[in-house]
């Protein structure tokens, strides 16, 4: 597809900062109407068809407007998925963001990227493997992807200055976090690229963490784990990782350390072993002969429709995804497996249930029922 309009952009964006609206459903909606002009203009029968409550009402015009406006003064991008410029790896997982913005170089998406992220306590050996691994997957042309915290974040992204790294942050991608990484933030802004879902000035909440770890396995052909607890925010990373069809690797440490508990764990269940960026760069050759990076689509959610699908049958099995459907978080491949259904119809089904504000939609490509359903 061309590069959108400046009305289309406007479209996008106003469409995935309605409330209940995110990645999956905003897809959906493009893919029944074709255009996210003509979902906007559908939202209010839509809402009424399914049930709720409430209107769903998306932004106005000029806050979009204001938006984008805001950040291109900052010198920031703001790219769709169907642009030339955005990142094909992050395109191929469940949920890809339909708009990221971009402060910095859009070039490095066109390069091979791994992953090192790692606990913010992390400690001084720790640091000292995350900035070998960095630097020697560098020289060999690889981006060092990871999530600007502290600790390991922190000194993969020192590393790989000089050969290309890519910040995924939470917020804003002028929001500061955490403090001390100032002058770190403003080296990767020049120099590499720091990259968001989130408009300018947002302040992240703990929710957007998880949101913000899909991105980082998504850009990446591998995640390398250095240091993480029994339970921490980098498993999650790592768990994400899995389910997009990336490589997990794991640097080993002592068991007496916590901050290796849940490495040495990722190993035990047949993570890659690293003791060095040779064990990471063996294995991104032999995907190159292989088939390539991705996962499977289970669910055909760019499939348009054809025929106005059978209400009746809408209707069983709305009942049936909210008997299945829990508070916690289902992924979508487990719904297509508990439900006899074609993927499409099933997609519209929960897409009638977010709509209604009966169901959820959460990152990694989740879904529960909505607080208070």
């Amino acid at each position: 597809m061309p590069a959108l309009s400046e009305s289309e952009r406007l479209d996008w964006l106003q469409l995935i900062r309605t409330p209940s609206i995110g990645p999956i459903t905003f897809h959906r909606l493009l893919a029944r109407y074709g255009a996210a002009a003509d979902a906007l203009r559908a939202l209010p029968d839509l809402a009424t068809k399914a049930g709720r409550n409430r209107a769903l009402k998306p932004p106005d015009r000029r806050e979009a407007e204001t938006e984008i406006a805001n950040a291109e003064r900052h010198g920031v991008r703001l790219i769709a998925s169907c642009e030339a410029d955005y990142p094909k790896p992050l395109a191929s997982i469940p949920d890809f963001p339909p708009l990221i913005y971009v402060k910095g170089h859009a070039s490095l998406f066109d390069k091979p990227a791994v992953a090192i992220i790692g606990a913010r306590n992390a400690s001084g050996v720790g640091r000292k493997i995350a900035r070998q691994l960095a630097a020697d997957l560098g020289e060999a042309g690889v981006v060092v992807v990871s999530g600007l915290a502290r600790g390991i974040d922190g000194a993969a992204h020192d590393a790989a200055l000089s050969s290309g790294t890519i910040a995924v942050v939470a917020g804003g991608v002028d929001v500061i976090y955490p403090p001390e990484h100032d002058e770190l933030t403003a080296r990767i802004a020049k120099e590499g690229a720091v990259i968001s879902e989130c408009p300018m000035g947002y302040q992240p909440t703990a929710r957007d963490f998880p949101k913000r770890n899909r991105l980082i396995s998504g850009l990446s052909r591998g995640v390398v784990v250095v240091e993480a607890a029994a339970r921490s925010g980098t498993l999650i990373t790592a768990r994400f990782a899995l389910e997009q069809g990336r490589e997990v690797f794991a640097v080993p440490g002592s068991p007496l350390d916590p901050r290796c508990q849940g490495a040495n764990r990722l190993i035990r269940d047949g993570a890659t072993l690293v003791e060095n960026a040779g064990d990471i760069l063996d294995v991104l050759a032999e995907q190159n002969r292989g088939a390539g990076e991705g996962r499977r689509d289970l669910f055909n959610w760019s499939e348009g429709m054809k025929e106005e699908p059978d209400p009746a049958r809408l209707q069983s099995l709305r009942r049936e995804l909210l008997e299945i459907l829990s508070f916690t978080p289902l992924h979508r491949d487990e719904i297509l497996r508990e439900i006899d259904a074609p993927p499409g119809l099933i997609a519209d089904a929960l897409l009638d249930l977010v709509l209604a504000g009966e169901a959820e939609e959460h990152a990694g490509g989740r879904f529960s029922l909505a607080a208070g359903a």
